[in-house]
């Protein structure tokens, strides 16, 4: 198989600590001094609460209710499409106290959970305040996670292991020093050594994709868009699947 070039649709000015992503309705959504900002044609709004510590991270999977972690303080936020406060989850007080290291929507009233305290990534009932589908634990430090609904996506000092609603291991892609990763349907992205790389989940054979040298922030990858923060600016680029 070959790849194709990244083709760059547009690029915009952008000051920000970090970039969350691009929602289903072409929202902007960042983080600046500690403030959640999201910008779009419905208005823009913000989110902070300086009492909880660092913003963790924002998960925009759903829209109508993203989902904030505040790592220092153990908790939770769920806002709005305007970022008001709609709950909160503080783990501190759980009956069952959860130590998280990480936490992304998982839908259905539920969160995609890693437990430091059992180095197990759990699905989180906060409705009933049950937790199902424990994988086994793991080994080594966990960089990141991300998930849709159905999979969770779990990044390791070495390693890229996607998991079901089951808690059942779909597949380990080693060894990886990986970086940044990001997902859509079955198309992952991942940028590791300086190199972006495509990997299609039906064969998970990863695919440079051929790009001037660009400095990779944090990325997104988001209705066959990828974007590409930089520090300075937004890049969006239309990606075309590598074909044989």
């Amino acid at each position: 198989m070959i790849s194709q070039e990244l083709t760059l649709v547009n690029e915009t000015l952008l000051k920000a600590d970090s970039f969350i992503g691009v929602d289903n309705y072409q929202n902007l959504y960042f983080v600046k001094d500690h403030v959640i900002y999201k910008e779009g044609e419905e208005g823009n709004f913000t989110y902070n609460d300086l009492q909880l510590g660092e913003i963790s991270s924002v998960d925009i999977i759903n829209p109508l209710k993203v989902i904030v972690f505040h790592e220092d303080t153990n908790t939770v936020v769920m806002l709005d499409n305007r970022l008001s406060e709609i709950e909160r989850i503080q783990f501190n007080m759980l009956p069952e106290f959860i130590h998280a290291r990480a936490v992304t929507n998982a839908g259905n009233n539920q969160l995609w959970v890693f437990n430091i305290n059992s180095q197990e990534l759990q699905l989180y009932n906060y409705r009933v305040n049950t937790k199902t589908s424990n994988t086994i634990p793991f080994e080594g430090e966990i960089i990141s996670q991300k998930s849709s609904f159905n999979f969770c996506y779990l990044t390791t000092e070495k390693s890229l292991q996607k998991f079901n609603n089951y808690g059942s291991l779909i597949y380990k892609l080693e060894p990886y020093e990986l970086s940044k990763v990001t997902h859509e349907g079955d198309v992952l992205i991942v940028f590791n050594e300086n190199e972006l790389y495509y990997i299609d989940e039906n064969n998970l054979v990863p695919i440079k994709l051929n790009t001037l040298e660009i400095t990779v922030k944090d990325l997104q990858l988001s209705q066959d868009f990828l974007y590409i923060y930089n520090g300075e600016k937004l890049l969006k680029y239309s990606l075309t699947h590598p074909k044989e």
